[in-house]
């Protein structure tokens, strides 16, 4: 069960003891932020009737949002709030319930529990408020792709059949089966290639798949004949699917395929693919595309993933379309990169004032050095978003926990942009207004 409102547990005299700095930045989102809203929409991951009460979802939806907003590890955030009074205002948490709020598993299940469409939900509620003040604007759409890499070791043949060894002997422990062939033997040769991996790949790749081909067909076996929970069932079928699919990939390795479609580099991020992008090492990255628009203050207005590396032309309508919706009109300028260039798009953008997809010439005269700057300041809203906002390397799992990733760190960057330019003096009085800070 989870209760569908909230209270402020904390008293004035508390705030008024410890929060003495009323303009720093956790305090100015606390007050912006719709917590009542967000938590209305999120009652649904719960059951209303039964169980016992679950974390304030109030609680654990500021603790999302400010371990994004501070580049946090779930760890860490429990220690700064129990060290930091921002924090712990912002979270609406007490002196009392400090030291057992909760554990920093606790946040990971609540992150699991409400899933892509629970973030998406906060994601969504923190934008409109920026977007309805007038904060965040549509007239122009400035769009380009990058990577999101994930947190894996750079792919090696070998080393992906031996993690599949390891794979197979978490299985067997976790379901108390012996070992269904000689591990001892796999150690060794794996000492022997890391010594001498210099040598021809393609032999050490024969030498171990001689010893996963049998080993993965009872591993089939018992994976089919396995009685458990529905939950470790469906577990061990994907990791079944999972390294099936790396011996085929091998197979094609050793017939001396060069390029393989859907090539795994690594089991536990089977989504991941090499992708090429940028003009700086490295030239490839694995991880999945991020495709993403800002409006020309640096607000990040939508971000999708991607598996793979699909081409940005088979992508601008559908992101035009998804910028459109977002910001409830058309914009008047569209910026994009030659990356973008078809015919196909200009007849998208048909009835948008300018369209420039990558040359002067798109545009008019006039336009042209507007949307040349437009451009370049493209590049560097995403070298911030990669290297200072959390987009540069997804830590959680699968394809769904990138699409999470990207969603928490969007929320985080708009609302670091909406601070940089309220402390810069840049935004109208008549929109704090809006937002109850004038």
């Amino acid at each position: 069960m989870i209760k569908n409102t909230f209270e402020e547990v904390l008293s004035d005299e508390w705030v008024k003891a410890n929060i003495t700095n009323p303009v720093q930045e956790l305090v100015i989102i606390r007050g912006i932020i719709p917590w009542q809203k967000m938590i209305t929409k999120l009652c649904k991951f719960y059951n209303t009737s039964q169980g016992a009460f679950g974390k304030s979802l109030r609680m654990m939806t500021a603790i999302l949002i400010c371990i994004k907003y501070y580049q946090l590890s779930d760890r860490q955030m429990v220690k700064h709030i129990k060290e930091n009074h921002y924090i712990q205002y912002f979270c609406n948490i007490t002196n009392e319930e400090l030291q057992t709020c909760l554990d920093p598993s606790s946040i990971c299940v609540f992150r699991k529990r409400i899933g892509e469409e629970g973030v998406e939900i906060i994601e969504k509620e923190v934008f409109e408020v920026l977007r309805k003040a007038g904060i965040i604007q549509g007239d122009n759409a400035m769009i380009d792709s990058s990577v999101l890499k994930n947190n894996v070791i750079y792919p090696n043949d070998v080393h992906l059949i031996f993690k599949a060894f390891d794979k197979m002997k978490q299985f067997a422990v976790l379901h108390q089966i012996s070992l269904w062939w000689d591990n001892n033997e796999v150690k060794k040769l794996w000492r022997e290639f890391f010594l001498n991996k210099k040598q021809n790949r393609l032999e050490w790749l024969l030498k171990f798949n001689i010893l996963f081909i049998p080993a993965l067909k009872i591993f089939g076996k018992k994976v089919e004949s396995l009685k458990t929970t529905k939950k470790k069932q469906i577990k061990a079928d994907n990791m079944f699917a999972i390294l099936t699919i790396l011996e085929a990939q091998t197979l094609e390795k050793l017939e001396g395929k060069k390029q393989i479609k859907n090539r795994i580099v690594s089991i536990d991020e089977p989504d991941a693919r090499p992708i090429v992008k940028g003009k700086e090492h490295p030239k490839c990255e694995f991880g999945t595309t991020m495709e993403m628009t800002f409006n020309r203050e640096g607000f990040m207005i939508t971000i999708e993933n991607f598996i793979g590396n699909p081409n940005d032309k088979t992508l601008f309508a559908g992101t035009l379309e998804q910028f459109k919706k977002r910001m409830k009109g058309e914009p008047e300028n569209i910026i994009t990169d030659l990356g973008y260039r078809s015919n196909g798009n200009f007849k998208i953008a048909d009835n948008i004032s300018n369209v420039f997809l990558g040359r002067k010439k798109d545009v008019s005269e006039e336009k042209q050095s507007f949307c040349c700057k437009a451009r370049s300041a493209t590049e560097g809203f995403i070298a911030i978003a990669k290297n200072i906002r959390g987009f540069g390397c997804s830590l959680y799992r699968g394809f769904e926990g990138d699409r999470i990733w990207s969603l928490l760190c969007q929320t985080a960057y708009n609302l670091k942009k909406f601070i940089q330019l309220l402390m810069g003096e840049k935004i109208e009085e008549k929109k704090l207004m809006k937002l109850g800070l004038a």
